[in-house]
């Protein structure tokens, strides 16, 4: 069989998951399959388009799959819940390929014993969303989940905008070991499994460490962390949700709900619908980032040191290093972004002074048109400047610093496609209504991100006039 699945997380990590079996769907239609991926894999696409949409809809289960719903806890908006846990997936093993062992889970199929009052479905549109944005972010290269394939279940779910067509997303990840997991078992002072869930997480994704090194692995998480970070920034990237149990320890971007690219440059843009608040906007997660962390530190101070005081001053350490950290991990993102040679103190002061100029411009054409202003052609990039006098002052200082071969640098590490909210939207109406065409060629042009604009100029310019304030929804 294609799917061969070991169970490492069930055998040696009792008690943190029940065995749950997915929902079956009544009438299982394969939407899409992402057969690049599953060829990188090593995979057998033909099997997987023949039964894809059985195994991935709960209307039947691959031989080998065994499946769970774990459990974790979280910080959801500043607030803790110390019972959480996957309330409408299922994850039915892990793959060893190739490429390493990646958890296999499917998203919306049905409920758990951790659904707390929901139905643990999802509709065509949310997971269609998550597959093109978790695409174009590995097209980007940037640390993320996968998604395999989706699959309309034939059934109807309702949701406050009323009835929509429900589907299932198969995602695949290095692990869903998430900051949570750590919580739940600290909130319940279970030391010996804390212990036991930092060997596995150590052996899964940082063997380099001893197995019992508690804060070598917070310090291989933090670094990991930090560096996602200063990516989703650096893109544009706005996750939504950043609480505890959507930051996974293996330092990939997970759970994609209310999520979007940021277009005109504001460091205060949220588009979550449930963010009201702002804790989650763009310029906070950064914030965000050392917030998580200080409470999976808080969940491993037992292991750090028996004496609990030297545990926290150790902790707290740790902790005061993060800010600085990012600060070094977004600047080498924007040494990138501008093309410079290297990054001089001079330099950091030089890319956030940019950024004060393009405030209000877009951001993803502001960096891509640089390319332009290192060729001498400055027109189109200064057009698109509310104050074009500030960004004319600091093109100078710019040029001075670029090295050799700065055009095709920038091509290199500013893209010319991303998930433009207006494209989004217009691919997931249609998918939802039936036709997949425009989510077909939205996909395609977001996996060759960086290539020329020419004869793609509908995927790279902002959204039209009148297309209003863009909000998301997490399809729960």
């Amino acid at each position: 069989m294609t799917l061969s699945f070991q169970h490492s997380y069930a055998t040696d990590l009792p008690g943190t998951f029940v065995r749950d079996r997915p929902a079956v769907a009544p009438a299982p239609r394969l939407l899409v399959l992402n057969e690049a991926l599953a060829r990188d894999l090593g995979l057998d696409v033909a099997e997987l388009q023949e039964n894809a949409a059985r195994w991935f809809s709960g209307a039947d289960l691959p031989l080998g799959a065994d499946p769970i719903a774990l459990a974790y806890a979280g910080h959801q908006f500043g607030g803790f819940s110390p019972q959480l846990g996957d309330g409408r997936a299922h994850l039915l093993g892990e793959l060893v390929t190739p490429k390493g062992r990646f958890d296999l889970q499917l998203k919306g199929s049905g409920r758990s014993p951790f659904s707390r009052g929901g139905d643990g479905k999802a509709a065509v549109g949310p997971m269609l969303r998550e597959y093109l944005i978790s695409e174009a972010m590995a097209a980007l290269g940037v640390p993320t989940t996968r998604s395999l394939a989706v699959v309309a279940t034939g059934e109807t779910i309702w949701r406050d905008t009323g009835k929509l067509p429900g589907a299932v997303l198969t995602r695949l990840a290095a692990s869903h070991i998430r900051v949570g997991t750590f919580e739940f078992f600290s909130a319940r002072e279970d030391v010996a499994q804390l212990k036991a869930l930092t060997a596995f997480t150590i052996a899964r994704h940082y063997p380099h460490l001893d197995p019992d090194d508690a804060l070598g692995l917070f310090d291989a998480v933090t670094a990991r962390q930090v560096s996602l970070i200063a990516q989703w920034m650096g893109f544009g990237f706005i996750h939504g949700v950043m609480n505890t149990d959507n930051m996974a320890l293996s330092g990939e971007t997970i759970d994609y709900g209310p999520c979007a690219f940021m277009e005109a440059y504001a460091p205060g843009t949220v588009f979550s619908s449930i963010d009201r608040g702002g804790r989650y906007a763009y310029a906070n997660q950064p914030l965000i980032l050392a917030w998580n962390l200080s409470r999976l530190a808080e969940a491993l101070l037992p292991l750090i040191d028996p004496d609990q005081t030297r545990a926290v001053d150790i902790a707290n350490d740790r902790l005061e290093a993060i800010a600085p950290a990012y600060r070094k991990a977004w600047e080498a993102v924007m040494r990138a972004k501008l093309a410079l040679p290297d990054m001089t103190p001079e330099d950091g002061v030089l890319a956030d002074d940019f950024l004060k100029t393009i405030t209000g411009a877009d951001w993803t054409l502001s960096f891509r048109r640089l390319v332009d202003a290192a060729e001498g052609r400055e027109g189109a990039l200064l057009a698109l400047m509310p104050k074009p006098d500030l960004l004319a002052e600091w093109l100078p200082r710019w040029r001075a610093r670029l090295g050799p071969d700065a055009a095709t640098r920038l091509r290199a590490a500013n893209p010319a496609v991303i998930p433009r909210n207006h494209k989004v939207e217009e691919a997931l109406t249609a998918a939802t209504a039936g036709d997949l065409a425009p989510f077909t060629a939205l996909l395609s042009a977001l996996q060759d991100p960086f290539a020329p604009e020419a004869g793609r100029e509908a995927f790279t310019l902002p959204a039209p006039t009148g297309f209003g304030r863009y909000v998301t929804f997490c399809g729960t």
